[in-house]
């Protein structure tokens, strides 16, 4: 092995000799060897700036190679915090939507009942899931972690969500197991005792080192009730650090399913997740199918302004309008679970969900979970006060739609001729 002038680490196999990255597979720490994973170009040689990918969990070595693994965790430590305070910046002051694409909810109305024969007060919006009991069925969605800016507006959410009696996802967890200093940015059971909450890694890491025990340590990080693995499989390909590698992954989800004592969520982060995949899911045992649909936040648009090439630029640009809408990704998840006789899995939808009108349709239409981001990052960046009062509008908003289509609580609000479809 030796270090080139390029600024690459090459190693020799036989004949053939290729640009690597640095890293620890498996457990392989604690033989106190430096290990070769994939080859990619380690940094510009005079100002290690990484590119095209960049490192996994690279721990010290010992001889010559120490400096050098030093410089490469902290590149990382770096490149994934600067990339999270990338997307809260973009998402607050860049126009992320979809350019044309919409979630398709507005091809659903409810029938308005002249005579809902109900007391407002008497409509009743509480559900159960696993195990505890929500004041409506609205859960704040995953979003951020790992910096000090995501550290506040994590706990304003979760006191917001707290005190209105709602859900919440954490954004992924996977800075906190390779940089520990940062999991208290993930951390909020101190202002949140009894908030449904749920930790989240990108599925995609089971392909790059991680298994049953990581996901483990990342529900005890948080003290979490359910664990999300999130996929991303376009975003990934749009970052120059993404991950590529997407195979043989349903069945290393499978395994964290069975491993653990929580229930596992798959969720997309705006793309949609398809009938296929979602039968593909409910087969490896997955608790609950977040179907995140297009028509919100346009993660390609995201990436478009993170872009430091013409090229990945034009790349993002090119899929702005990439994606299933959220209620077309709704109605065949619900669809495959129902044919396949798996009521037990819960199916939530989230990606654009801008109201509590957006709320009754998803519920009507069969979601157990109404998932929502951007409202709630918005005002999170001003008070908890603000993000309660956001959500108190919203629950305000569901309970007078449900009135006003005349269904007392959200079993009611399903039943046949409340929702209408417009197309």
């Amino acid at each position: 092995m030796k270090h080139d002038m390029a600024g690459k680490v090459t190693a020799a196999s036989g004949a053939n000799r290729f640009p690597a990255r640095l890293g620890w597979p498996g457990n392989s720490a604690r033989c106190g060897s430096l290990c070769i994973l994939s080859s990619v170009p380690l940094c510009q040689a005079s100002s290690w700036r990484p590119f095209r990918t960049f490192y996994r969990r690279v721990a010290w070595a010992p001889g010559p190679w120490s400096r050098l693994a030093v410089h490469v965790k902290v590149v990382e430590t770096m490149t994934h915090e600067s990339r999270k305070a990338d997307h809260i910046r973009i998402n607050l002051e860049e126009d992320v939507r979809f350019p044309h694409l919409t979630t398709g909810l507005e091809g659903y109305r409810f029938v308005h009942q002249a005579l809902p024969e109900l007391d407002l007060a008497q409509v009743d919006t509480r559900i159960e899931l696993f195990g505890k009991t929500l004041a409506a069925p609205i859960l704040v969605s995953s979003m951020t972690g790992g910096t000090d800016k995501a550290r506040d507006i994590n706990r304003v959410l979760a006191q917001a969500a707290e005190a209105c009696g709602l859900a919440m996802g954490m954004g992924s967890q996977r800075t906190a197991l390779e940089s520990p200093q940062t999991a208290a940015t993930f951390r909020v059971r101190d202002v949140a005792p009894t908030l449904l909450l749920f930790a989240n890694l990108g599925a995609v890491q089971l392909n790059y080192g991680y298994g049953v025990d990581e996901c483990r340590r990342a529900v005890e990080m948080v003290q979490a009730d359910a664990l999300i693995l999130h996929v991303n499989p376009l975003q990934e390909v749009l970052q120059p650090e993404g991950d590529r590698n997407w195979a043989d992954l349903l069945r290393k989800i499978e395994a964290v399913c069975h491993g653990l004592d929580v229930p596992v969520i798959v969720k997309e982060v705006g793309w949609g997740i398809s009938g296929r995949v979602a039968r593909m899911l409910i087969n490896a045992g997955v608790q609950g199918i977040d179907v995140a649909g297009a028509g919100g936040t346009s993660w390609s648009q995201v990436e478009m302004h993170r872009a430091d090439t013409p090229r990945l630029r034009r790349l993002a640009q090119a899929f702005a309008d990439w994606g299933i809408p959220t209620a077309e990704s709704l109605v065949a998840a619900l669809r495959a679970r129902d044919e396949m006789g798996q009521p037990e899995v819960r199916v939530f939808a989230s990606g654009g969900i801008r109201s509590g009108q957006d709320v009754a349709k998803c519920l009507a239409l069969g979601a157990d979970l109404v998932g929502l981001a951007s409202p709630f990052l918005k005002r999170a960046v001003e008070s908890t006060e603000a993000v309660v009062d956001e959500m108190e509008y919203l629950q305000e908003e569901l309970r007078i739609a449900m009135f006003c289509a005349g269904a007392r609580d959200i079993h009611a609000l399903r039943e046949p001729g409340r929702l209408v479809s417009v197309r």
